[in-house]
């Protein structure tokens, strides 16, 4: 274990323990926050709300009130009664424990306040926090800066919980309801197609700026903690376990569902002779694809990029041996999760092999996680509104008719990959300010860092699931090839027990 000394907390408990792995952004004050909810109590509220309103209401009896007028008054009262619910519990809930004590260091020694009213709301009021999306907003327009410079926005974000407030705000529940249920509720082919292509074809440069000449938007693997692997070795120990898993043999046909720039169909293709084909909606990601192709080296007739959406690839069910689709999913919505998985288990051959990657939330979340995800959802990734915990994932691939081979949470190599984009992002500051302006370059800062500390904590992570059909003719045993990942090698030799306990009974 890499020792990095223990966190503030009080006298009478168990300190907590801090890290100093070479391999990621190790946490300075990992404090808990508030996640106090309950789905059953708001039930009631929004039950009992009509009870309440018909007993309130002069010269009325709640006797007049039909059922079924009573129910729709539920229905007609269920969103305000809700906001009502979240808006007080984020206020007023209690921390998970208090292990790890605040500094109370003043809010100066980590913002900047540039705007007047903002500065009389909080700078100038001793132990006034700022509500968390509060400050993010006014970050990016420039009302508040960074002490130390952008440079240190991780450092300052390590200690938010010193300074922020994790509240729901009536901005955030003016865009859960005017934008992400709206999206959820619809999220049709076209708004899909229109939100990859806004996000994606922004330019290539962008992406190259903090992901690097791979050009993968998706988590990475760390192989060694003890030491720090380059970005380019994550992405290449992710890219060789991801086909490891999928068993990859030259006579596959290997399909690739929302390939970004087509760095894993080129490199399935070039290292294993499977016949790879990448989909993607974004015309700048196919162009660059295909060029990685030829410039490798790669037949056309053995890796292509397409640019098109899932639903419309042109192929026969059982088509495909082998199917990849890394953090992609999300953007599916839940509305067409399990219309997407059947279309997978459809093109899926009856001997193939599925490897799922996807991000989420955990479900027992903190109110910094919640934040958090409809930033993600409002400026980074919008219509990414699949992004659930693991368990509500595996339960629907089963229902698809998946069986699971073997799931690896990589919340923590996430992290890594993160901070590794963030130093990127660093390094090209004068190039993106230019091109892209300060507005951008704030968001991207603000996005990289709390990401990485996010993966890192647990809130949100990356879940990589390694499946096949769940018939009885799957022949299970060949799975054990791609079952590396079950096959730890220990850290020191292991004797049998068993071995042990027979020489000693026979003596």
């Amino acid at each position: 274990m890499a020792n990095g000394g223990f966190a503030p907390g009080p006298a009478d408990s168990k300190k907590v323990r801090l890290t100093n792995y070479p391999s990621i952004a190790n946490a300075l004050l990992p404090a808990e926050g508030s996640g106090q909810f309950s789905n059953l109590h708001l039930a009631i509220l929004v039950l009992l709300a009509p009870a309440v309103l018909t007993r309130i209401v002069p010269f009325f009896k709640s006797s007049w009130v039909p059922w079924w007028l009573y129910f729709t008054l539920a229905a007609l009262l269920g969103t305000p009664v809700a906001v009502t619910y979240w808006y007080v519990m984020s206020r007023i809930g209690s921390r998970k424990n208090t292990r790890v004590t605040m500094p109370g260091r003043p809010i100066t020694d980590y913002l900047v306040f540039n705007d007047p009213q903002l500065k009389r709301e909080y700078a100038d009021k001793p132990g006034k926090k700022i509500p968390m999306n509060v400050f993010s907003e006014a970050y990016f327009d420039k009302k508040i800066d960074i002490v130390g410079g952008d440079a240190k926005m991780l450092e300052v974000l390590e200690y938010r919980m010193d300074w922020a407030d994790m509240v729901f705000t009536p901005e955030l529940f003016k865009f859960v309801l005017t934008t992400l249920v709206p999206d959820v509720l619809s999220h049709s082919a076209r708004q899909d197609e229109e939100q990859v292509r806004d996000h994606y074809d922004r330019g290539n440069d962008f992406y190259e700026w903090f992901l690097g000449p791979q050009m993968i938007y998706t988590s990475g693997v760390i192989s060694d903690p003890t030491r720090k692997e380059t970005l380019e070795e994550l992405q290449d120990n992710k890219l060789a376990l991801v086909c490891s898993k999928l068993n990859l043999q030259p006579t596959d046909k290997l399909l690739d569902i929302g390939c970004g720039w087509g760095t894993l169909t080129a490199f399935a293709a070039k290292n294993f002779g499977c016949d790879a084909t990448g989909v993607t909606l974004a015309r700048e990601q196919t162009r660059f694809g295909n060029e990685r192709i030829r410039k490798n080296g790669i037949d056309e007739k053995k890796a292509r990029i397409l640019c098109m959406d899932y639903r419309d690839i042109p192929v026969e069910a059982g088509y495909y041996d082998k199917i990849v689709s890394l953090e992609m999913a999300e953007h599916v919505g839940i509305r067409h999760y399990s219309k997407f998985l059947r279309d997978v288990y459809s093109r899926l051959s009856d001997e193939g092999v599925f490897l799922f990657q996807v991000a989420g939330l955990r479900p027992q979340w903190q109110y910094w996680d919640l934040i958090w995800g409809l930033f993600m959802n409002k400026y980074i990734f919008r219509g990414a509104d699949a992004s659930l915990h693991v368990g509500w994932v595996i339960t629907q691939l089963e229902k698809a008719g998946f069986e699971v081979r073997s799931c690896d949470v990589l919340g923590v190599h996430y992290s890594a990959t993160i901070h590794r984009w963030l130093e990127n992002w660093y390094s090209n500051e004068d190039k993106v300010r230019a091109k892209y302006g300060d507005r951008l370059w704030r968001i991207w800062v603000y996005f990289l860092a709390s990401s990485t500390i996010i993966a890192r904590e647990g809130g949100s992570s990356v879940f990589q699931i390694a499946l096949h059909k769940n018939l009885n003719a799957t022949h299970r045993v060949e799975s054990v090839f791609g079952h590396g990942n079950i096959h730890p090698k220990p850290a020191r030799e292991v004797r049998s027990v068993w071995r042990d306990g027979q020489t000693e009974m026979g003596k």
